[in-house]
């Protein structure tokens, strides 16, 4: 594959074929027989211990393929990472290792970079050809312009079957990054499996568990006759109120700003009256429980319906009264034994394609990642049966011929009793029987299939540590916080809602937009109406002669008509804040807001626990294992509406000095300056001797040296900051 001058291929070379047609991207990767290396990377026999059960323990032992076999077959690159490495006619390229890397300028390491070996002639300054996008010398590239290279990396993209990244491309396929991250530096990425590795149908798999857990309590004497499962009575990133039998969303500073109690929603004076400014600090755990999973979602709706009933009397369980706190109780228990006692699983496994979305991209992720040097591992809770029935499931069949799921990973991990896992040093175990049989072990090591341990474990086994590892979760608590806060991995968030968040986003920006214009209207009135209020206090207080509060009667009712154009405006801000959101949830909103401008307490903790977060794992293949995630400008409360400021203040005095100086050079050479936009519109005027001249022009435009001017037309015209004034 050859780069033409204007960043176009320039045909396939030797041995080659053209590029798929544009617009099309396989779903699944082409079947091929593995070569032994793909084999012989996961199918180490642990060393530990006696190798377990071939096919258990560890992956069986590769088959010799025949030569037809070996076809196309994939190679092991990621075994030897110095296979990388070749030569060029500008030298020799070849990847950074450990003790070659050094910290970027965002604070990231180069090891997993490529890395160019110049060739003695142009380290001594000779300057080499450059013949890529356009370029023929180096420096170039500073002053290509953007859209040109834009257009031109993105030819390359087209032929590569790329799809365009974000925010050209998908955005409910993008990954966003809430802390920088180099992946090229990323020695293992680990990975949960429910609602990471295998998504799950949410009203299959939740509405089920509903069902089991209802079972469950009316054995009890609960009644819950004629309840039905909602699943949009709750969204993730709700918090369950156990004293006051609620349900709320509160913002990033932990304040409420939407409830329900029971299955009816609470309006503003409510929710001041039960919550006032009280912040909720989610470590009290005794009151307050975060929906932080999907997980959560049949257990949250059970909750509420069954407030409603124990408000209306309904309840004859026992003696006495039951507490709101106690009927949490016997909620949380039943879908407990609905997992514990495995009959939803036992369920899923005799028929998975009713529970199971399958997503066909899933395996080549995992391959591309593998391959590229990455040790992976899976770390579940759930037990080993479960594991290998869905990842036979939803890998197996996008794999090439002669490889299972198992040959993906370097190590496995059932039954990791998460949270307990990255807090403890718990008790290993080998399963070395395909039923699930187990031995104890002292540590775990490369290739092996194990239950239980320690975070400390694996990375003693793999030789990693800290921030070489990545892992990918679905949970804020148990895969995310945990990880970072106690040993300083990187984290991932898979958060599925996100593709339904970000439509919305899109869907609901005309109503923002007008609720936004309506909060300018009520800012601009309201500023107008306390200067007023201010200067009839001084009048009235005899702090100032003001002549115009002589008629105070006037002012007094310019006051009273001003106050009767707000509250009319309140009258249609307050229900539509309350819409806000409403093609996510009708409820509850967006997931990712609270309130008019303030983000909601999911967010926050996405923001605080997760480097990048992303709504499935599939979408790492567009941005393959050697992306380097950068962190996007962040706004602040003092650094929006900043450009009319610029405008008036710095462009202006840019435009006066460019006058005046313009004006000098005019009176010491005899030269006329066309009046127009600061001393200078780019043409040349006419000399005193009535000859013409282009000796001198000056020409200044807000958005030079890259400056994005804010066009209040366009929402998009200053993407660095935010123009919302309210």
């Amino acid at each position: 594959m050859r780069l033409a001058v204007d960043g176009r291929l320039a045909g396939p070379g030797p041995g080659t074929h053209g590029g798929p047609q544009a617009g099309r991207r396989p779903c699944a990767p082409v079947r091929v027989a593995p070569s032994p290396g793909i084999r012989s990377r996961s199918a180490a026999v642990c060393q530990c211990s006696a190798g377990g059960i071939s096919g258990v323990g560890s992956p069986a032992p590769p088959s010799q393929p025949s030569p037809a076999d070996t076809t196309g077959a994939l190679t092991d690159l990621s075994a030897n990472p110095l296979e990388e490495a070749f030569a060029t006619s500008t030298g020799l390229v070849d990847a950074v290792q450990q003790d070659e890397a050094e910290i970027d300028f965002l604070g990231e390491s180069t090891e997993g970079n490529l890395h160019l070996h110049l060739v003695d002639s142009l380290r001594k300054g000779k300057v080499g050809v450059i013949n890529v996008f356009g370029m023929q010398q180096l420096d170039d590239i500073y002053d290509l312009p953007l859209a040109k290279l834009k257009a031109a990396t993105q030819s390359v993209l087209d032929v590569l079957d790329v799809p365009e990244s974000f925010p050209d491309g998908n955005p409910q396929r993008a990954i966003y990054c809430s802390r920088t991250l180099n992946l090229r530096s990323i020695k293992a990425i680990g990975y949960d499996m429910d609602y990471t590795l295998i998504h799950y149908d949410v009203n299959a798999w939740e509405g089920r568990a509903y069902e089991y857990g209802l079972e469950t309590l009316r054995q009890q004497g609960v009644p819950v006759d004629g309840l039905r499962f909602d699943p949009d009575l709750v969204i993730r990133g709700l918090i369950m109120d156990k004293e006051f039998g609620n349900l709320i969303k509160v913002d990033r500073f932990g304040l409420v700003k939407r409830a329900m109690h029971g299955t009816r929603m609470l309006n503003w004076q409510e929710i001041r009256e039960l919550y006032g400014r009280e912040v909720v600090n989610l470590r009290n755990e005794g009151r307050w429980v975060f929906l932080n999973t999907l997980f959560s979602v049949s257990e949250a709706v059970m909750y509420m319906q069954l407030v409603d009933r124990l408000d209306l009397g309904m309840f004859q369980v026992g003696t006495g009264n039951i507490s709101y706190q106690a009927l949490y109780g016997m909620v949380s228990k039943a879908l407990y034994r609905t997992h514990v006692e495995g009959k939803l699983k036992a369920e899923i496994i005799q028929a998975p394609e009713r529970y199971v979305e399958l997503d066909p991209e899933m395996a080549q992720t995992l391959l591309d990642q593998r391959d590229s040097g990455k040790q992976l591992l899976l770390i579940t809770n759930s037990d080993y049966e479960y594991t290998n029935k869905m990842m036979s499931f939803a890998y197996d069949p996008f794999l090439p011929s002669g490889m299972r799921w198992r040959d993906l990973f370097d190590m496995v991990i059932v039954m990791a009793r998460k949270p307990d896992f990255f807090n403890y040093n718990m008790s290993l175990y080998e399963v070395v029987t395909p039923d699930g049989l187990m031995r104890p072990v002292l540590g775990a090591c490369k290739g092996g299939l194990y239950c239980g341990g320690s975070a400390r474990m694996v990375e003693k086994a793999l030789g990693v540590e800290g921030d070489d590892l990545l892992y990918v979760g679905d949970h804020i608590y148990t895969d995310a916080a945990l990880a970072k806060i106690n040993f300083r991995w990187r984290t991932a968030l898979v958060i599925r809602e996100l593709e339904l968040e970000i439509d919305a986003l899109a869907r609901g920006r005309p109503h923002r937009d007008a609720l936004k214009e309506l909060m300018m209207k009520k800012e601009l009135i309201g500023d107008v109406f306390n200067q007023l209020r201010l200067s009839r206090q001084r009048w009235v207080h005899g702090h100032t002669a003001n002549a115009s509060f002589e008629d105070e009667e006037g002012i007094n009712e310019t006051l009273a008509q001003l106050l009767m154009v707000m509250e009319h405006l309140d009258d249609r801000i307050g229900p539509a804040l309350e819409r806000d959101g409403e093609h996510f949830n009708k409820r509850w909103g967006y997931l990712s807001r609270a309130g008019l401008n303030d983000k909601s307490q999911l967010n926050r903790q996405i923001e605080k626990y997760a480097d990048i977060y992303t709504s499935r794992v599939s979408n790492f293949l567009r941005y393959t294992p050697y992306s380097y995630f950068r962190s996007p400008s962040q706004s602040l409360a003092h650094d929006r509406n900043l450009t009319r400021y610029y405008e008036r203040t710095y462009v202006k005095k840019q435009q006066q000095a460019a006058a005046a100086a313009a004006a000098v050079a005019a009176a010491a050479g005899g030269v006329g300056v066309v009046a127009g936009d600061g001393g200078g519109n780019g043409t040349h005027s006419s000399s005193s001797n009535g000859s013409s001249s282009n000796a001198f022009s000056v020409s200044i435009h807000v958005g030079s040296n890259g400056y994005n001017p804010y066009d209040p037309n366009d929402p998009d015209s200053d993407p660095e900051h935010e123009q919302d004034v309210v």
